[in-house]
């Protein structure tokens, strides 16, 4: 499992982008789904705003802890990574869920199966039965006031 050390904010989102670029070169049936585990405060929703602002996402980004699901319309930009496949990003926050079938409700199903979205979900370990087997499984963990490890599986 590659792991890689950030020192700052800053660097986690620089990961995020480098990473989102990289990862929509990827082809899959369904939409790309990226799950991102770790305790409180260890940099999920920052990786998110880099890696959306990567994808030219100009909103401002905010886990959707009591909405649970944000979308987002991926903006095709010269500036930013270079993508014609993917038109959706879904944020998801299972932090308040006490299984993955709550997400069911909400069409969930639908979304994993739309080739043309990324979903990043933050606290994707409180739903794993559902999150689909060809996820991306990102961890994080604090190291110290700003260090975090993140490992990529």
């Amino acid at each position: 499992m590659p792991s890689i050390v950030t020192k700052s904010a800053k660097e986690t989102k620089q990961i995020a982008a480098k990473l989102a670029g990289r990862l929509i070169k990827k082809r899959n049936r369904g939409a790309l789904v990226v799950a991102l585990e770790g305790e409180l405060g260890a940099g999920k929703t920052t990786f998110i705003k880099g890696f959306s602002k990567a994808l030219g996402i100009r909103e401002k980004i905010l886990s959707p802890t009591f909405v649970l699901i944000h979308k987002h319309k991926i903006i095709n930009n010269k500036k930013r990574i270079k993508n014609k496949e993917f038109k959706n990003l879904y944020h998801i926050d299972c932090y308040r869920l006490k299984s993955g079938k709550d997400l069911l409700k909400l069409g969930i199903k639908e979304i994993f199966a739309n080739p043309e979205n990324i979903v990043l979900i933050e606290w994707a370990d409180r739903a794993k039965k559902i999150v689909p087997k060809n996820a991306i499984w990102i961890y994080f963990s604090h190291l110290e006031k700003n260090t975090r490890r993140i490992t990529i599986k």
